[in-house]
């Protein structure tokens, strides 16, 4: 029996917070990550397709900065981050995460010839679209605000680069609150080393928010036996009083 709920406490206890409102029954991160040489789909593309277990820090984007690199804000996103708290962060209130913050919990890739999607586990059970099939972005007359943005991916060699714009600025790259605003533009790169690794780094391009660009990256491991559980962060909705029907 996994447990997941356990390991949760466990990172809550070490940063202060409580998240048993958000915690699933049970889970875990299974068996150490299986070895040998990466995968490949019948096309020779590297196979992407799993279920994978590590992120991005959701308490502090800083700790998975690339070597060399530095996050520096503006003076109007660092007085923006200095007055929020946590409990305002969008994702501990069951919005999505966005990009490139995630959850402390396994997600999936599926990978199809034109597309790329990104199953997540917590949170709201959410995923990300990302159109493979050699399309450009939406234009920017037609796209609408989002959470996970218009994300476009290409092959660099052995590498999926997905570019993405048209965020929204609503939510948080983790839980100090370090901002962004809807110029907002991320590359991503990942790369399977082997059949139980997999690397992505992030550049983060938001010239309303950062003097700069910069990177972070991490280390996923997949587990090839493992799946997604159902998880639910739905059911403190604050606004069901605004939900009319017709009268009969």
């Amino acid at each position: 029996m996994r447990t997941r709920i356990a390991r949760l406490i466990i990172i809550a206890s070490a940063v202060g917070i409580s998240v048993l409102a958000q915690a699933p029954v049970s889970g875990g991160r299974g068996p150490a990550a299986p070895t040998g040489p990466a995968p490949r789909l019948a096309d020779g593309k590297p196979d992407l397709n799993g279920l994978l277990n590590g992120g991005l820090s959701s308490q502090d984007i800083s700790l998975n900065l690339m070597a060399g690199e530095q996050i520096v804000l503006t003076p109007a996103a660092d007085k923006l981050m200095k007055g929020r708290r946590p409990k305002d962060d969008p994702e501990a209130n069951c919005l999505p995460a966005g990009v490139p913050r995630m959850a402390p919990y396994p997600w999936r890739i599926v990978q199809q010839a034109t597309h790329v999607f990104i199953l997540f586990e917590a949170n709201i059970h959410s995923y990300r679209q990302i159109f493979i099939d050699g399309r450009q972005h939406t234009p920017e007359a037609n796209r609408w605000p989002s959470w996970y943005g218009d994300s476009v991916g290409t092959w660099d060699g052995d590498t999926l680069v997905v570019d993405t714009v048209g965020f929204n600025d609503r939510f948080w790259f983790d839980a100090k609150g370090h901002p962004h605003t809807d110029q907002l533009h991320t590359i991503e790169r990942y790369t399977r080393k082997d059949l139980g690794t997999l690397l992505v780094e992030t550049t983060i391009i938001d010239p309303g928010s950062y003097s700069k660009p910069f990177k972070v990256g991490y280390t996923a491991r997949y587990a090839l036996k493992d799946d997604l559980m159902e998880y639910i962060c739905a059911e403190n909705n604050q606004d069901v009083t605004h939900i009319t029907t017709p009268t009969p």
